[in-house]
């Protein structure tokens, strides 16, 4: 899974990736301190893991893993190539869906670009540039299709045109691809070809000052524009406050504990993101375990049991027999793989079968 973090400049962007990833990378107050994208590794917090290594008495854990992708702040005229514009965009296009982190606090040493606090003005600045690149990407396919159309008259190529016109009347008319798409019965495909940036699915990140977290975040003015936004769009706002969080991440366990108590909070904000992140795509983990490693393994819901031993290794995929399963709580309670097999509590499941959130898995194939 990638993500790539967006905003306008000095809206908190760098500093969320440094807490994310505790990578010390530049977070200065002023715009383009970020050029080009730093890319992060972050560790999926999942406490399951730690339970099944004992229960395997594992040399070691290997967690799921997110990529984000700290992107340069965007300014109005991005699309056109201002403050680097159209390289920042491409780098949007590479992620399977966009944090999009919006200051919500006044403080008069920190530069806004626009020199000012709105935060409905500044979503509506980086979702019209976001818009309008994809227009002028869409132009430029209609070009090469309608080239295509002239030398083979073929029927994929009037398809694709017809489609690229539905969507440039709906682009024009400021709304973004991912609305069209929600609005025809046809998921058509070839929508996918397309690479649109307002096509990805988004959560927004509601950078609040240290004081709003601390107290009740639902009176900041700043968080409701979002909130109300966020329930249109059915997505959601994580309210963060980035200074906070690039706080906590210099703690140990306890006092980390201690002080989200004090907040209010039982997962860190960074947490609370990605856990939405994995609700926002789809996804879901099952586990894997033996003496040397208890693994996380990252899929899309409704995946069969071949499709996800193919996680592991093709070869499982190709040569899959079967796949013995148990649920997480039952595989804790029975203390070990061997007691849960006694107890009957280890299915044996076959190709058909849909992997389920908190199953630990065991393939059995032959290549």
């Amino acid at each position: 899974m990638k993500l790539g973090i967006i905003g306008l400049p000095n809206a908190g962007k760098s500093t969320l990736f440094n807490a994310l990833t505790n990578a010390n990378i530049p977070a200065e107050n002023y715009p383009f301190c970020t050029i080009e994208p730093n890319t992060g590794i972050v560790h999926v917090p999942d406490h399951r893991l730690p339970e099944l290594q004992k229960i395997y008495n594992a040399q070691k854990i290997v967690p799921a893993v997110v990529n984000f992708v700290d992107i340069a702040g965007l300014v109005k005229g991005a699309s056109k190539n201002e403050g680097l514009g159209n390289k920042f965009l491409t780098h949007i296009r590479e992620v399977d869906a966009i944090i999009h982190i919006i200051r919500c606090f006044k403080d008069n040493n920190v530069i806004h670009v626009d020199g000012s606090i709105d935060p409905l003005r500044d979503i509506e600045t980086i979702n019209t540039e976001l818009i309008l690149a994809d227009i002028q990407s869409l132009e430029k396919q209609k070009e090469k299709a309608e080239k295509s159309m002239r030398v083979t008259n073929d029927k994929e190529s009037k398809e694709k045109i017809d489609l690229i016109n539905k969507l440039l009347n709906f682009l024009n008319t400021g709304k973004q691809a991912k609305l069209f798409i929600d609005s025809i019965d046809d998921k058509n495909n070839l929508i996918n070809d397309f690479f649109l940036l307002t096509a990805k699915p988004i959560i927004y990140v509601a950078n609040l000052d240290e004081g709003d977290l601390n107290q009740d975040f639902s009176k900041n003015i700043y968080f409701n524009k979002i909130n109300e936004l966020a329930k249109k769009e059915n997505t959601e706002v994580i309210p963060i406050s980035v200074k906070i969080e690039n706080e906590i991440t210099q703690l140990d366990e306890k006092e980390k504990k201690d002080f989200l108590e004090m907040l209010g909070f039982t997962k860190t904000g960074l947490e609370r993101l990605i856990l939405a992140s994995y609700k926002l795509l789809d996804l879901i983990s099952y586990y894997s375990g033996n003496e040397k490693e208890v693994r996380a393994w990252t899929i899309k819901k409704d995946t069969k049991a071949p499709q996800a031993a193919g996680k592991i290794h093709t070869d499982f995929e190709k040569g899959f027999i079967k796949a013995e399963v148990i649920h997480y709580n039952d595989l804790i309670k029975c203390g070990s793989f061997h007691i849960a097999r006694e107890e009957g509590k280890i299915r044996t499941e076959g190709k058909d079968y849909i992997i389920q959130e908190n199953d630990v898995v065991f393939f059995k194939f032959n290549v």
